[in-house]
C-alpha cells in the first residue's frame, strides 16, 4: 500500500514538473504586463486580447504557415529516403554494407554546431541564403537516425513476405514499395512525428539562414517578439502557447501509433 502511494506521488511530481510550466505560461499569457510575476494559476480577469495582439505585432500566421510547409517537405523527404536506405541496409546484400552503415551511423556523434558553418558556406555558394530552399534541402535527403530506425524495423519483418513477393514476380522496388513499406507504418509514424517536431523546434539553422519575416519560422518569431531592454511577457507566453498547440495536437492524434512504433522498432529498451 505504502509502496503504491509512494510510486504515485513520484509520478505526480514528475508530471507536475512537465505540466506546471505550461500551466504557468497559460496563466501568464492572460495577465497584465505588470502582474506576470505575481500571477496566480487562475487570473482574476483573464485578458484574452493578448492572443490577438500577438498577431498584430508579428506576422505569426505567416510564420506558422512557413513552418508547416518546411516541416511537411522535410518530413516527406526523411520518410522516403530513410525508409529507402533502411530497406537497403536491412534487406539487400552488397559488399561493405555493414562498414558503410557503421560509418553513416557514426555521423550521429558529430555535433550540429560543427556542420553549421560548412552548410552555410554551401548555401551561400548556391545562392540559397535567406530563401526557403535553405530550410528544406539540407534536411530533405534523410538522416542517420532515421535510417537506423527504419533498418531496425525492416529487420523485424519476416523474410517470408519478401520471398513470397519475389515468387510473385516483384522486383526490388516493388518489394520495398508494395510489400515491406506498408508493414512499416508504425516506424514511419515515429520517424514522421520526430522529424516534424525537430523541424518545428529548430532555431539555430533558421537563425543563421533567414532574415526576412515573410519566410521566417515560428521560433524566429518568438525571438523577435523579445525586446533588447524590455519584453512583454504576457504576449511572449501567448505566442509560445500558440506555437506549442500544433505539436500537442499532432501527438494527441498520433500517440498510439507513435508508442507502438517505438516498441516495435527496438527503441523501447527491449
Amino acid at each position: 500500500m505504502l509502496r503504491g502511494v509512494a510510486i504515485y506521488a513520484v509520478l505526480a511530481a514528475v508530471a507536475w514538473c512537465a505540466v506546471g510550466p505550461i500551466l504557468w505560461a497559460l496563466s501568464a499569457s492572460l495577465e497584465d504586463e505588470g502582474a506576470v510575476l505575481d500571477s496566480t494559476l487562475i487570473p482574476d480577469s483573464p485578458r484574452w486580447s493578448n492572443y490577438g495582439r500577438v498577431f498584430e505585432l508579428l506576422p505569426l500566421g505567416r510564420m506558422l504557415l512557413n513552418t508547416v510547409g518546411y516541416a511537411c517537405c522535410v518530413t516527406a523527404g526523411q520518410v522516403f529516403f530513410c525508409s529507402l536506405a533502411g530497406y537497403a541496409f536491412a534487406r539487400l546484400r552488397f559488399p561493405g554494407r555493414e562498414v558503410l552503415f557503421l560509418a553513416y551511423l557514426a555521423t550521429l556523434m558529430v555535433p550540429l554546431t560543427v556542420t553549421v558553418l560548412p552548410q552555410f558556406l554551401l548555401m551561400r555558394t548556391l545562392g540559397w541564403v535567406d530563401t526557403p530552399w535553405a530550410m528544406i534541402v539540407p534536411g530533405l535527403f534523410g538522416s542517420a537516425f532515421g535510417t537506423y530506425l527504419m533498418r531496425q524495423f525492416f529487420r523485424t519483418l519476416p523474410t517470408e513476405l519478401e520471398e513470397a513477393a519475389i515468387l510473385d514476380g516483384c522486383g526490388t522496388w516493388q518489394v520495398y514499395w508494395r510489400v515491406l513499406l506498408p508493414h512499416a507504418r508504425p516506424a514511419v509514424m515515429v520517424l514522421a512525428v520526430l522529424t516534424w517536431i525537430s523541424v518545428w523546434n529548430d532555431f539555430l539553422w533558421p537563425l543563421v539562414m533567414i532574415q526576412r519575416n515573410d519566410i521566417a519560422t515560428v521560433t524566429l518569431g518568438l525571438v523577435r517578439l523579445q525586446g533588447q531592454y524590455h519584453t512583454q511577457w504576457p504576449l511572449l507566453m501567448a505566442a509560445a502557447l500558440i506555437v506549442l498547440a500544433p505539436l500537442l495536437l499532432i501527438y494527441a492524434f498520433a500517440q498510439r501509433a507513435f508508442v507502438r512504433g517505438i516498441a516495435q522498432s527496438g527503441l523501447g529498451g527491449r
